[in-house]
């Protein structure tokens, strides 16, 4: 049974997408159609710093061809207006909030799960049952070489695990530092890229010698805007990154179309050799409701991730496709997650499809190493090595992601 979700918040900004060879005059385009003075993100430095912060009013993400701007509804107009005439100007939209997805779920306040009796996978004294579903132990790769970015609330880099991985930070999150005070960051950034060897507990990270780039695009109460995730992504591109792991986004009613700022976003990321890989959301109720992907992982060059329990269960709070507007790609370890948390608690297991993202992410490392994939041919090799299951592909994709 279709299940109605309220449609995504939006913030009063307003994103606005140029052509690709246009991206470099776009502070000149936006203030020649409306009257918007802007600023290329290169020239930001490294603070984080809000448009309203800004002595202008918007920023250009120059890795992507996008503008975040405060604009009145004449300029929106002529913004809308630009799109349909000769200015290099494609596509308007407001901007979105956006939540670290498993903070909308009881599941993320409770403890989770025990596995379910009979269970096929199970944590062990030596590894999650996460990191035996997806094959990860057997795997000779171990994600050496390659870039990945978490962008979610960041990371306590104080925590024991990490002290000798180095992984680069950076706050997109206006008076917030990088160290993740919610706890979602740090989680999913060790599902993704923890190490072999950890304090207490058994091994959770897929992907141990990956290089890790954590952007704060979420505050530490677990929200944030377009702007932030946009950010994010920009500087992961122009960090190199190979693999972009978001576990945020926003609910959808059935039939609502993806954005086509996000799509663009994402297509070209695949044509310099970045994969985004997102979160399908928690909105369902199962076996009563059933809610679509979310934004912006409905996106066709965003791969959404379903999450299953260990019993190949799909999880009751996972989206399903929408023939009309997004569907699910692949499936992930998304139920009783060990992994990493700030200190002083160090370690916990939580539910949610931003679990099973981070376990799609650290996979596409280890094949991006062992295959030498980048884009594209990243994303074909993790869904032709993908394990089918008995369930429909509407909820689970292609299947279980599978290490090479």
């Amino acid at each position: 049974m279709p299940h109605h979700t309220k449609g995504p918040e939006t913030t009063g900004r307003t994103l606005v997408l140029f052509t690709r060879s246009a991206t470099d005059t776009a502070p000149q385009t936006l203030q020649r159609t409306a009257g918007i003075s802007a600023t290329m993100s290169p020239e930001l430095g490294t603070t984080p710093m809000s448009i309203q912060q800004m002595s202008t009013d918007g920023v250009v993400y120059q890795e992507l061809g996008v503008a975040v701007v405060d604009a009145e509804p004449d300029q929106i107009d002529a913004l809308q207006a630009a799109t349909r005439g000769p200015e290099p100007v494609l596509a308007v939209e407001a901007e979105r909030v956006v939540y670290a997805i498993s903070t909308q779920e009881q599941e993320f306040r409770t403890p989770a799960p025990d596995a379910p009796t009979g269970a096929p996978w199970q944590d062990t004294d030596h590894a999650t049952w996460g990191l035996h579903a997806v094959r990860a132990l057997g795997s000779s790769a171990t994600g050496a070489g390659i870039d990945v970015a978490i962008l979610d609330t960041g990371l306590d880099e104080r925590h024991p695990d990490f002290a000798t991985r180095h992984p680069e930070l950076r706050s997109f999150v206006p008076g917030e530092e990088p160290r993740d005070a919610n706890g979602h960051g740090t989680h999913c950034a060790g599902t993704a890229c923890g190490g072999r060897t950890v304090l207490e507990g058994p091994r959770y990270g897929v992907a141990p010698d990956a290089n890790i780039h954590c952007g704060k695009v979420l505050s530490d109460a677990g929200s944030g805007g377009d702007q932030g995730i946009l950010g994010g992504i920009d500087w992961a591109m122009a960090q190199g990154c190979d693999v972009i792991s978001m576990s945020l986004g926003a609910g959808l009613d059935w039939n609502t179309p993806h954005s086509q700022i996000y799509e663009t976003v994402a297509r070209r990321a695949l044509d310099r050799g970045t994969l985004i890989i997102a979160a399908a959301g928690n909105e369902s109720e199962r076996p009563d409701g059933l809610a679509p992907v979310g934004h912006p992982a409905n996106c066709p060059s965003i791969m959404a991730v379903a999450a299953i329990d260990s019993a190949e269960k799909v999880a009751r709070f996972s989206c399903t496709s929408d023939p009309a507007s997004g569907q699910i790609d692949i499936a992930g370890p998304g139920v009783g997650v060990h992994s990493s948390w700030p200190i002083p608690d160090r370690y916990k297991a939580i539910s949610g499809t931003s679990m099973a993202t981070p376990h799609v992410a650290g996979v596409a490392a280890l094949m991006a190493e062992a295959r030498g994939a980048r884009g594209l041919d990243l994303w074909a090799a993790l869904m032709q090595h993908a394990r089918r299951m008995e369930l429909s592909s509407l909820d689970v994709g292609v299947g279980l992601v599978q290490a090479p």
